[in-house]
Protein backbone atom coordinates (compact mmCIF):
# COMPACT_ATOMS: atom_id res chain seq x y z
CA UNK A 1 0.00 0.00 0.00
CA UNK A 2 1.25 3.34 -0.74
CA UNK A 3 1.67 6.57 1.47
CA UNK A 4 -0.86 8.44 -0.30
CA UNK A 5 -3.59 5.35 -0.30
CA UNK A 6 -2.41 4.88 3.38
CA UNK A 7 -3.31 8.62 4.57
CA UNK A 8 -6.73 8.27 1.67
CA UNK A 9 -8.18 5.12 3.71
CA UNK A 10 -10.55 5.98 6.26
CA UNK A 11 -11.17 2.85 8.72
CA UNK A 12 -14.83 2.78 9.35
CA UNK A 13 -15.92 2.57 13.39
CA UNK A 14 -18.14 -0.80 14.22
CA UNK A 15 -22.00 0.02 15.24
CA UNK A 16 -22.80 -0.41 18.83
CA UNK A 17 -25.65 -3.03 19.63
CA UNK A 18 -27.84 -0.05 20.65
CA UNK A 19 -27.46 0.95 16.92
CA UNK A 20 -24.84 3.66 17.58
CA UNK A 21 -21.40 3.93 17.37
CA UNK A 22 -19.90 6.52 19.92
CA UNK A 23 -23.70 8.30 19.55
CA UNK A 24 -22.78 7.98 15.77
CA UNK A 25 -26.28 7.60 13.98
CA UNK A 26 -26.48 4.07 12.19
CA UNK A 27 -25.20 3.70 9.20
CA UNK A 28 -22.46 6.52 9.64
CA UNK A 29 -19.07 6.17 11.20
CA UNK A 30 -17.26 9.02 13.15
CA UNK A 31 -14.59 10.45 10.71
CA UNK A 32 -11.30 8.37 11.80
CA UNK A 33 -8.68 6.82 10.17
CA UNK A 34 -6.61 4.58 12.20
CA UNK A 35 -4.45 3.15 9.70
CA UNK A 36 -3.36 7.08 9.22
CA UNK A 37 -2.42 7.11 13.51
CA UNK A 38 -0.67 3.19 13.44
CA UNK A 39 1.77 4.30 10.41
CA UNK A 40 2.25 8.33 12.33
CA UNK A 41 3.33 6.17 15.69
CA UNK A 42 5.92 3.91 13.65
CA UNK A 43 7.29 7.36 12.55
CA UNK A 44 8.05 8.59 15.62
CA UNK A 45 9.38 4.76 16.72
CA UNK A 46 11.61 4.90 14.55
CA UNK A 47 12.50 8.60 14.44
CA UNK A 48 11.79 10.50 18.09
CA UNK A 49 12.62 13.63 16.46
CA UNK A 50 9.39 13.11 14.25
CA UNK A 51 7.36 14.96 17.21
CA UNK A 52 9.92 17.94 16.87
CA UNK A 53 9.61 18.74 13.79
CA UNK A 54 5.57 18.51 13.65
CA UNK A 55 4.03 22.19 12.43
CA UNK A 56 0.53 20.95 14.60
CA UNK A 57 1.31 19.70 18.16
CA UNK A 58 -0.46 16.41 18.19
CA UNK A 59 -1.86 15.25 21.68
CA UNK A 60 -2.94 11.61 22.41
CA UNK A 61 -6.87 12.97 23.09
CA UNK A 62 -6.92 13.32 19.42
CA UNK A 63 -5.87 9.74 18.19
CA UNK A 64 -9.19 7.75 17.80
CA UNK A 65 -8.04 4.26 18.56
CA UNK A 66 -7.62 3.98 22.85
CA UNK A 67 -4.62 1.75 22.37
CA UNK A 68 -3.10 4.71 20.20
CA UNK A 69 -3.79 7.04 22.45
CA UNK A 70 -1.84 5.45 25.61
CA UNK A 71 0.89 4.37 23.33
CA UNK A 72 1.30 8.00 22.42
CA UNK A 73 0.94 9.30 26.10
CA UNK A 74 3.57 7.51 27.20
CA UNK A 75 6.15 8.05 24.50
CA UNK A 76 5.63 11.60 25.25
CA UNK A 77 6.18 10.61 28.66
CA UNK A 78 9.53 8.98 27.99
CA UNK A 79 10.53 11.80 25.64
CA UNK A 80 9.73 14.12 28.37
CA UNK A 81 12.48 12.15 30.32
CA UNK A 82 15.07 12.43 27.49
CA UNK A 83 15.12 8.76 26.86
CA UNK A 84 14.73 7.50 23.51
CA UNK A 85 11.01 5.77 22.42
CA UNK A 86 11.30 2.16 20.57
CA UNK A 87 8.95 -0.47 20.65
CA UNK A 88 11.90 -2.40 23.18
CA UNK A 89 11.91 0.66 25.74
CA UNK A 90 7.70 0.89 25.55
CA UNK A 91 7.71 -3.26 26.48
CA UNK A 92 7.78 -2.71 30.10
CA UNK A 93 4.50 -0.11 30.07
CA UNK A 94 2.50 -2.39 27.60
CA UNK A 95 2.55 -6.20 28.69
CA UNK A 96 -0.30 -6.43 30.87
CA UNK A 97 -2.60 -4.02 28.31
CA UNK A 98 -5.58 -5.90 27.52
CA UNK A 99 -6.67 -3.62 24.64
CA UNK A 100 -3.20 -4.66 23.30
CA UNK A 101 -2.69 -8.28 23.84
CA UNK A 102 -6.41 -7.87 21.28
CA UNK A 103 -4.13 -6.65 18.54
CA UNK A 104 -1.46 -8.76 19.12
CA UNK A 105 0.05 -7.86 22.35
CA UNK A 106 3.29 -6.23 22.37
CA UNK A 107 4.26 -7.40 18.73
CA UNK A 108 1.93 -5.15 17.94
CA UNK A 109 4.27 -2.34 18.93
CA UNK A 110 6.85 -3.83 16.50
CA UNK A 111 5.06 -4.15 13.59
CA UNK A 112 4.26 -0.34 13.58
CA UNK A 113 7.40 -0.50 12.61
CA UNK A 114 7.97 -2.74 10.19
CA UNK A 115 7.71 -0.83 7.26
CA UNK A 116 8.46 2.80 7.72
CA UNK A 117 5.43 4.12 5.63
CA UNK A 118 5.15 6.65 8.22
CA UNK A 119 8.78 8.15 7.73
CA UNK A 120 7.74 9.32 4.17
CA UNK A 121 4.66 11.60 5.28
CA UNK A 122 4.65 12.32 8.99
CA UNK A 123 3.69 15.75 8.68
CA UNK A 124 0.59 14.97 6.29
CA UNK A 125 -0.68 11.93 8.69
CA UNK A 126 0.32 14.49 11.78
CA UNK A 127 -2.33 16.62 10.11
CA UNK A 128 -4.93 14.55 8.91
CA UNK A 129 -5.56 12.59 12.67
CA UNK A 130 -5.72 16.69 14.15
CA UNK A 131 -7.91 17.52 11.20
CA UNK A 132 -10.30 14.01 11.93
CA UNK A 133 -10.20 15.05 16.15
CA UNK A 134 -11.52 18.41 15.13
CA UNK A 135 -14.06 16.78 13.28
CA UNK A 136 -14.95 14.11 15.74
CA UNK A 137 -15.26 17.00 18.13
CA UNK A 138 -17.64 19.05 15.65
CA UNK A 139 -19.79 16.39 15.08
CA UNK A 140 -20.39 15.83 18.86
CA UNK A 141 -21.11 19.89 19.02
CA UNK A 142 -23.86 18.84 15.99
CA UNK A 143 -25.56 16.30 17.94
CA UNK A 144 -25.40 18.14 21.09
CA UNK A 145 -26.96 21.02 19.39
CA UNK A 146 -29.27 18.95 17.70
CA UNK A 147 -30.40 17.10 20.98
CA UNK A 148 -30.65 20.93 23.16
CA UNK A 149 -33.19 21.97 20.24
CA UNK A 150 -35.11 19.13 19.99
CA UNK A 151 -35.66 18.95 23.99
CA UNK A 152 -38.33 21.63 24.86
CA UNK A 153 -39.18 19.83 28.32
CA UNK A 154 -37.33 22.16 29.86
CA UNK A 155 -37.69 26.42 29.15
CA UNK A 156 -37.40 27.45 25.76
CA UNK A 157 -34.07 29.26 25.43
CA UNK A 158 -33.01 29.57 21.50
CA UNK A 159 -30.92 32.46 22.69
CA UNK A 160 -28.77 30.83 25.31
CA UNK A 161 -28.43 27.88 22.97
CA UNK A 162 -27.21 29.54 20.09
CA UNK A 163 -24.72 31.28 22.51
CA UNK A 164 -23.57 27.67 24.26
CA UNK A 165 -23.29 26.59 20.14
CA UNK A 166 -21.14 29.47 19.54
CA UNK A 167 -18.66 28.57 22.56
CA UNK A 168 -18.66 25.31 21.53
CA UNK A 169 -17.82 26.34 18.13
CA UNK A 170 -15.34 28.57 19.50
CA UNK A 171 -13.44 25.51 21.06
CA UNK A 172 -13.45 23.18 18.27
CA UNK A 173 -11.58 26.23 15.75
CA UNK A 174 -9.18 27.01 18.52
CA UNK A 175 -8.45 22.91 18.24
CA UNK A 176 -9.83 22.54 22.26
CA UNK A 177 -10.92 19.04 21.36
CA UNK A 178 -10.46 17.00 24.60
CA UNK A 179 -9.63 20.22 26.74
CA UNK A 180 -12.50 19.54 29.30
CA UNK A 181 -9.76 16.85 30.14
CA UNK A 182 -7.68 16.94 33.64
CA UNK A 183 -4.23 18.62 32.54
CA UNK A 184 -1.25 16.56 33.81
CA UNK A 185 0.75 18.17 36.07
CA UNK A 186 3.80 17.42 34.07
CA UNK A 187 1.22 20.04 31.12
CA UNK A 188 0.78 22.60 34.08
CA UNK A 189 4.50 22.53 34.89
CA UNK A 190 5.54 23.35 31.40
CA UNK A 191 3.55 26.00 30.84
CA UNK A 192 4.39 27.55 34.25
CA UNK A 193 7.98 27.31 33.10
CA UNK A 194 7.20 28.87 29.99
CA UNK A 195 5.62 31.83 31.93
CA UNK A 196 8.90 32.16 33.82
CA UNK A 197 11.44 31.67 31.29
CA UNK A 198 9.40 34.54 29.43
CA UNK A 199 9.44 36.86 32.91
CA UNK A 200 13.43 36.46 32.75
CA UNK A 201 13.32 36.94 29.25
CA UNK A 202 11.70 40.14 29.96
CA UNK A 203 13.89 41.59 32.30
CA UNK A 204 12.89 39.76 35.88
CA UNK A 205 9.41 41.98 35.71
CA UNK A 206 6.90 40.79 33.69
CA UNK A 207 5.00 37.03 33.31
CA UNK A 208 2.57 38.42 31.77
CA UNK A 209 0.88 41.42 29.48
CA UNK A 210 2.69 44.72 30.02
CA UNK A 211 0.58 47.74 31.61
CA UNK A 212 3.35 50.09 29.69
CA UNK A 213 3.87 51.19 33.61
CA UNK A 214 7.20 49.67 34.88
CA UNK A 215 5.65 50.50 38.44
CA UNK A 216 2.85 48.90 38.38
CA UNK A 217 4.62 45.57 36.35
CA UNK A 218 7.08 45.51 38.88
CA UNK A 219 4.27 45.01 41.39
CA UNK A 220 2.32 42.52 39.44
CA UNK A 221 4.43 41.13 36.98
CA UNK A 222 1.90 41.75 34.41
CA UNK A 223 -1.34 41.13 33.18
CA UNK A 224 -1.80 36.91 34.05
CA UNK A 225 -3.58 34.76 31.31
CA UNK A 226 -7.09 33.62 32.79
CA UNK A 227 -6.69 36.60 35.59
CA UNK A 228 -10.10 38.95 36.30
CA UNK A 229 -8.69 41.97 37.91
CA UNK A 230 -10.98 44.16 39.01
CA UNK A 231 -10.32 48.27 38.88
CA UNK A 232 -12.55 49.79 41.05
CA UNK A 233 -12.31 53.71 42.33
CA UNK A 234 -15.02 56.88 42.73
CA UNK A 235 -15.85 58.91 40.54
CA UNK A 236 -13.57 61.44 39.47
CA UNK A 237 -10.08 59.19 40.07
CA UNK A 238 -9.44 58.39 36.71
CA UNK A 239 -10.73 55.16 36.23
CA UNK A 240 -11.24 54.81 32.01
CA UNK A 241 -8.07 57.02 31.93
CA UNK A 242 -6.15 54.27 33.32
CA UNK A 243 -7.60 51.30 31.92
CA UNK A 244 -7.15 53.37 28.45
CA UNK A 245 -3.81 54.06 28.90
CA UNK A 246 -3.28 49.90 29.97
CA UNK A 247 -4.96 49.06 27.09
CA UNK A 248 -3.04 51.28 24.43
CA UNK A 249 0.17 50.60 26.21
CA UNK A 250 -0.26 46.80 25.89
CA UNK A 251 -1.46 46.97 21.89
CA UNK A 252 1.29 49.83 21.01
CA UNK A 253 3.76 46.96 22.76
CA UNK A 254 2.74 44.18 20.65
CA UNK A 255 2.56 46.21 17.78
CA UNK A 256 6.19 47.46 18.03
CA UNK A 257 7.54 44.03 18.84
CA UNK A 258 5.72 42.60 15.73
CA UNK A 259 7.57 45.40 13.31
CA UNK A 260 11.11 44.01 15.19
CA UNK A 261 10.35 40.88 14.51
CA UNK A 262 9.58 39.79 18.20
CA UNK A 263 7.18 36.75 18.51
CA UNK A 264 6.97 36.30 22.30
CA UNK A 265 5.54 39.57 22.95
CA UNK A 266 4.66 40.84 26.06
CA UNK A 267 2.46 42.68 24.43
CA UNK A 268 -1.41 41.90 22.83
CA UNK A 269 -4.24 42.61 20.76
CA UNK A 270 -6.73 44.15 22.88
CA UNK A 271 -10.49 44.22 23.05
CA UNK A 272 -12.32 47.31 24.88
CA UNK A 273 -15.85 47.27 25.53
CA UNK A 274 -17.24 50.35 26.47
CA UNK A 275 -20.37 50.96 27.76
CA UNK A 276 -20.26 54.69 29.27
CA UNK A 277 -18.54 56.25 26.44
CA UNK A 278 -18.50 55.40 22.83
CA UNK A 279 -15.80 54.71 20.52
CA UNK A 280 -14.67 57.95 19.21
CA UNK A 281 -14.76 59.44 22.75
CA UNK A 282 -12.33 56.65 23.99
CA UNK A 283 -10.47 57.56 20.82
CA UNK A 284 -10.55 61.33 20.99
CA UNK A 285 -8.51 60.26 24.95
CA UNK A 286 -5.69 58.02 23.31
CA UNK A 287 -5.12 61.09 21.07
CA UNK A 288 -4.68 63.57 22.88
CA UNK A 289 -2.59 61.29 25.43
CA UNK A 290 -0.58 60.70 21.95
CA UNK A 291 -0.39 64.78 20.95
CA UNK A 292 0.29 65.74 24.30
CA UNK A 293 -3.17 67.92 23.77
CA UNK A 294 -5.43 68.59 26.13
CA UNK A 295 -8.82 66.14 24.80
CA UNK A 296 -10.88 69.60 25.86
CA UNK A 297 -9.37 71.74 23.35
CA UNK A 298 -9.30 68.65 21.00
CA UNK A 299 -13.46 68.79 21.36
CA UNK A 300 -14.11 72.61 20.97
CA UNK A 301 -11.51 72.36 18.57
CA UNK A 302 -9.54 75.16 19.96
CA UNK A 303 -5.86 73.61 18.52
CA UNK A 304 -3.45 75.85 16.44
CA UNK A 305 -2.49 74.19 12.83
CA UNK A 306 1.11 73.03 14.57
CA UNK A 307 -1.45 70.92 17.17
CA UNK A 308 -3.61 69.99 14.43
CA UNK A 309 -0.39 68.33 12.77
CA UNK A 310 0.90 66.83 15.50
CA UNK A 311 -2.58 65.15 15.71
CA UNK A 312 -2.19 64.09 11.85
CA UNK A 313 1.12 62.52 12.82
CA UNK A 314 -0.43 60.61 16.28
CA UNK A 315 -3.10 59.35 13.91
CA UNK A 316 -1.16 58.09 10.95
CA UNK A 317 1.45 56.36 13.53
CA UNK A 318 -2.28 54.68 15.40
CA UNK A 319 -4.05 53.81 12.16
CA UNK A 320 -2.63 49.96 12.52
CA UNK A 321 -2.89 49.77 16.22
CA UNK A 322 -4.52 46.61 17.54
CA UNK A 323 -7.29 48.32 20.32
CA UNK A 324 -10.75 47.16 18.94
CA UNK A 325 -13.25 49.54 21.11
CA UNK A 326 -17.23 47.69 21.30
CA UNK A 327 -19.32 50.57 22.12
CA UNK A 328 -22.75 48.51 22.02
CA UNK A 329 -24.77 50.04 25.36
CA UNK A 330 -26.75 47.48 27.72
CA UNK A 331 -25.09 44.11 26.62
CA UNK A 332 -25.51 41.33 28.57
CA UNK A 333 -22.76 38.94 29.97
CA UNK A 334 -23.18 36.50 27.19
CA UNK A 335 -23.69 38.66 24.42
CA UNK A 336 -20.45 39.60 25.63
CA UNK A 337 -19.13 36.56 25.63
CA UNK A 338 -20.21 36.35 22.56
CA UNK A 339 -18.35 39.34 20.98
CA UNK A 340 -14.98 38.50 22.93
CA UNK A 341 -14.77 35.03 21.46
CA UNK A 342 -15.17 36.79 18.04
CA UNK A 343 -12.66 38.98 18.75
CA UNK A 344 -10.46 36.23 19.22
CA UNK A 345 -10.71 34.09 16.53
CA UNK A 346 -10.33 36.92 13.85
CA UNK A 347 -7.58 39.56 15.52
CA UNK A 348 -6.18 37.02 17.87
CA UNK A 349 -6.74 39.47 21.00
CA UNK A 350 -4.47 38.91 24.48
CA UNK A 351 -6.69 41.43 26.83
CA UNK A 352 -10.09 42.30 27.31
CA UNK A 353 -11.42 45.37 28.89
CA UNK A 354 -14.57 46.41 30.13
CA UNK A 355 -16.23 50.02 30.81
CA UNK A 356 -17.79 49.06 33.43
CA UNK A 357 -18.92 46.01 35.37
CA UNK A 358 -22.45 47.66 36.56
CA UNK A 359 -23.51 48.60 33.15
CA UNK A 360 -23.69 44.96 31.74
CA UNK A 361 -26.64 43.33 32.29
CA UNK A 362 -27.35 39.63 33.48
CA UNK A 363 -29.82 36.78 32.03
CA UNK A 364 -32.62 37.88 33.02
CA UNK A 365 -33.43 35.43 35.00
CA UNK A 366 -31.26 37.03 38.00
CA UNK A 367 -32.99 40.24 37.40
CA UNK A 368 -35.22 40.62 40.20
CA UNK A 369 -32.32 40.40 42.68
CA UNK A 370 -29.38 42.84 41.56
CA UNK A 371 -26.88 41.43 44.07
CA UNK A 372 -27.56 37.92 41.75
CA UNK A 373 -27.52 39.66 39.01
CA UNK A 374 -23.79 41.02 39.48
CA UNK A 375 -22.70 37.98 40.35
CA UNK A 376 -23.81 36.49 37.34
CA UNK A 377 -21.77 38.85 36.36
CA UNK A 378 -18.78 38.57 37.66
CA UNK A 379 -18.72 34.47 37.64
CA UNK A 380 -19.24 34.95 34.01
CA UNK A 381 -16.29 37.19 33.21
CA UNK A 382 -13.93 35.25 35.15
CA UNK A 383 -15.44 32.03 33.35
CA UNK A 384 -14.67 34.50 29.77
CA UNK A 385 -11.13 34.82 30.94
CA UNK A 386 -10.41 30.92 31.56
CA UNK A 387 -11.91 29.93 28.66
CA UNK A 388 -9.94 32.54 26.23
CA UNK A 389 -6.90 32.39 28.74
CA UNK A 390 -6.79 36.41 28.38
CA UNK A 391 -6.92 38.89 31.20
CA UNK A 392 -9.63 40.72 31.75
CA UNK A 393 -9.44 43.93 33.64
CA UNK A 394 -13.19 45.18 34.67
CA UNK A 395 -13.91 48.54 35.73
CA UNK A 396 -16.24 48.67 39.28
CA UNK A 397 -17.83 51.47 41.18
CA UNK A 398 -17.81 51.72 44.63
CA UNK A 399 -20.23 52.90 46.99
CA UNK A 400 -21.24 55.90 48.79
CA UNK A 401 -19.37 55.00 51.95
CA UNK A 402 -15.85 56.04 51.06
CA UNK A 403 -17.41 59.42 51.07
CA UNK A 404 -18.28 59.48 54.94
CA UNK A 405 -14.90 58.44 56.16
CA UNK A 406 -11.79 61.05 56.98
CA UNK A 407 -10.09 58.85 55.03
CA UNK A 408 -11.03 58.27 51.73
CA UNK A 409 -8.48 55.42 50.39
CA UNK A 410 -11.23 52.75 49.35
CA UNK A 411 -11.19 49.18 50.94
CA UNK A 412 -12.59 46.12 49.23
CA UNK A 413 -15.46 46.23 51.61
CA UNK A 414 -16.18 49.25 49.40
CA UNK A 415 -16.86 47.56 46.49
CA UNK A 416 -20.52 48.26 45.45
CA UNK A 417 -23.76 45.50 45.42
CA UNK A 418 -22.24 42.32 45.55
CA UNK A 419 -19.11 40.59 47.61
CA UNK A 420 -19.17 38.05 45.12
CA UNK A 421 -17.07 40.56 42.94
CA UNK A 422 -14.34 40.30 45.38
CA UNK A 423 -14.85 36.52 45.41
CA UNK A 424 -14.23 35.92 41.84
CA UNK A 425 -11.23 38.11 41.49
CA UNK A 426 -7.92 37.31 41.13
CA UNK A 427 -6.97 41.21 41.30
CA UNK A 428 -8.49 44.18 43.16
CA UNK A 429 -7.21 47.15 42.14
CA UNK A 430 -8.61 50.79 43.58
CA UNK A 431 -7.36 54.08 42.15
CA UNK A 432 -6.78 56.88 44.43
CA UNK A 433 -6.16 60.63 43.86
CA UNK A 434 -5.45 62.45 46.86
CA UNK A 435 -5.33 66.07 44.95
CA UNK A 436 -9.08 65.83 43.62
CA UNK A 437 -10.55 66.00 47.49
CA UNK A 438 -7.98 68.42 48.20
CA UNK A 439 -8.93 70.40 45.47
CA UNK A 440 -12.49 70.51 46.38
CA UNK A 441 -11.36 72.23 49.68
CA UNK A 442 -10.38 75.26 48.30
CA UNK A 443 -10.70 78.19 51.05
CA UNK A 444 -11.02 81.45 49.51
CA UNK A 445 -8.41 83.29 47.78
CA UNK A 446 -6.74 85.85 50.26
CA UNK A 447 -7.48 89.47 48.08
CA UNK A 448 -7.23 92.27 49.80
CA UNK A 449 -7.94 91.19 53.32
CA UNK A 450 -5.65 91.43 56.25
CA UNK A 451 -6.39 88.53 57.96
CA UNK A 452 -3.60 86.66 59.18
CA UNK A 453 -5.74 83.34 59.68
CA UNK A 454 -6.93 83.61 55.91
CA UNK A 455 -3.63 84.03 54.54
CA UNK A 456 -2.65 80.95 56.80
CA UNK A 457 -5.46 78.75 55.91
CA UNK A 458 -4.40 79.23 52.35
CA UNK A 459 -1.01 78.86 52.25
CA UNK A 460 -1.40 75.38 54.32
CA UNK A 461 -4.14 74.28 51.42
CA UNK A 462 -1.58 75.74 48.69
CA UNK A 463 1.22 73.74 50.42
CA UNK A 464 -0.48 71.11 51.04
CA UNK A 465 -1.64 70.68 46.92
CA UNK A 466 1.94 71.36 46.11
CA UNK A 467 2.24 67.92 47.79
CA UNK A 468 -0.08 65.84 46.19
CA UNK A 469 -0.47 67.62 43.17
CA UNK A 470 -0.72 65.25 39.78
CA UNK A 471 0.12 61.83 42.33
CA UNK A 472 -2.08 58.85 42.08
CA UNK A 473 -2.35 56.06 43.72
CA UNK A 474 -2.98 52.29 42.71
CA UNK A 475 -4.19 50.09 45.83
CA UNK A 476 -3.48 46.36 45.10
CA UNK A 477 -5.91 45.20 47.66
CA UNK A 478 -6.11 41.43 46.47
CA UNK A 479 -3.48 39.87 44.38
CA UNK A 480 -3.72 35.87 44.13
CA UNK A 481 -0.13 35.89 42.84
CA UNK A 482 1.63 38.23 45.51
CA UNK A 483 1.80 40.91 48.19
CA UNK A 484 -0.56 43.66 48.57
CA UNK A 485 0.41 47.21 48.56
CA UNK A 486 0.44 50.97 47.38
CA UNK A 487 1.99 52.00 44.12
CA UNK A 488 2.44 55.51 43.15
CA UNK A 489 1.68 57.53 39.65
CA UNK A 490 1.83 60.33 37.97
CA UNK A 491 -1.39 61.37 36.96
CA UNK A 492 -1.50 64.54 33.80
CA UNK A 493 -5.19 65.52 34.18
CA UNK A 494 -4.95 67.72 31.02
CA UNK A 495 -4.46 64.75 29.00
CA UNK A 496 -5.69 61.58 31.11
CA UNK A 497 -2.77 60.37 31.55
CA UNK A 498 -0.90 58.14 33.65
CA UNK A 499 2.85 57.35 33.83
CA UNK A 500 5.72 56.21 36.17
CA UNK A 501 7.10 58.69 38.70
CA UNK A 502 10.36 59.76 38.37
CA UNK A 503 13.23 58.10 39.82
CA UNK A 504 14.61 61.22 41.53
CA UNK A 505 10.94 62.23 42.80
CA UNK A 506 10.23 61.84 46.40
CA UNK A 507 6.93 61.03 46.57
CA UNK A 508 7.90 58.09 44.99
CA UNK A 509 9.72 56.87 48.43
CA UNK A 510 6.71 54.89 50.66
CA UNK A 511 6.42 51.69 52.59
CA UNK A 512 4.24 49.41 49.73
CA UNK A 513 2.97 46.88 52.10
CA UNK A 514 -0.52 47.54 53.68
CA UNK A 515 -1.66 46.08 56.71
Amino acid sequence: MSDQELIERTAAVPISENGSANGTPIGRSLPANIEAEAAFLGAVLIDNKVIEELPTPIRPIHFFEPVHQRVYERVLTLLDRNAVVTPVTLKPYFEADEALKELGGITYLARLTADGQGLLAPRELAEQIYDLALLRELVTVGRNLVEGALDTSEDVAPMQQIEQAEASLFQVAEGAAGQTEASSFSTASHKALGMIELAINSGGNISGKTTGLTSINQKIGGLHDSDLIILAGRPGMGKTSLVTNIGFNCADRYLRDMADGIEESVGAPVAFFSLEMSADQLATRILSEQAGISSEKLRMGKISREEFQQLSFASQRLAELPLYIDDTPALTIAALRTRARRLKRKHGIGLIIVDYLQLLQGSGRANDNRVNEISEISRGLKTLAKELEVPVIALSQLSRAVEQREDKTPMLSDLRESGSIEQDADMVWFVYREDYYIQSKEPKMPVETDDQKVHEAYEAWRAQMEQVFGLAELVVAKQRHGSTGKVRMKFEARITKFSDLADDDPRANYDSSIG
